[in-house]
């Protein structure tokens, strides 16, 4: 199995989850900026989009998109509770938090990457994603994690994207909440090894 992976970006959360599984895999780099593979592949001859992540299953099927990979991931190691029985409501509330993660908050920071975004729609988009956060914050009162108080294949997710926080000056220290579930994720044995593995922490 591989996990083609960009530092820091989105892939970082099935990196995670891999670890989380116990699941054997190599990790290859794929520069969003240059799409060059370490042997000199270029990346676009593995998937025509460009970007990151793909899981690629021993028999070389591929699977894009970080909310189904990780899945895809949690439903080979059942006993290891990553995320609930496909067919009952706790799964579906789980795809429901990985949809809004992916599209209201991974999308909501993606315009502020961009050097070509204007500056007054910046202000928009900031608003519009602090105000989904304050949302998210407001979720995570009485829990551990986002499905309650037992880790899910949604909160590597959600530790990915706020990760980017900082990154293009958004502050969120004031969702105590959250900074508490960071730090709770931030503490666990798989999130430090893919990080590390990424070069993110030392």
């Amino acid at each position: 199995m591989k996990l083609y992976y960009s530092p820091g970006a989105c892939s970082l959360s099935p990196h995670i989850t891999l670890h989380e599984a116990g699941i054997g895999f190599d990790a290859i780099a794929a520069p969003t900026k240059t799409h060059k593979l370490p042997d000199g592949t270029d990346y676009y001859s593995i998937n025509p989009l460009g970007y990151v992540p793909l899981l690629e299953l021993d028999d070389g099927t591929r699977i894009t998109e970080g909310p189904a990979i990780v899945q895809y991931i949690a439903d080979q190691v059942p006993l290891k509770n990553l995320a609930p029985a496909n067919g009952t409501v706790a799964r579906a509330q789980l795809q429901s938090w990985l949809n809004f993660i992916s599209t209201e908050l991974h999308k909501g920071f993606s315009p502020l990457f961009n050097a070509a975004t204007p500056a007054d729609y910046k202000v928009i988009v900031i608003d519009r994603l602090m105000s989904r956060l304050k949302w998210v914050d407001a979720q995570l009162d009485g829990k551990d994690y986002l499905m309650g108080n037992a880790f899910s294949v949604a909160d590597p997710y959600l530790f990915t994207v706020t990760n980017w926080a900082p990154i293009v000056n958004v502050d969120i220290s004031s969702f105590a909440k959250i900074a508490a579930f960071r730090a709770r994720m931030a503490s666990r044995p798989s999130v430090q090894a893919a990080m590390k593995a990424e070069g993110l922490i030392k």
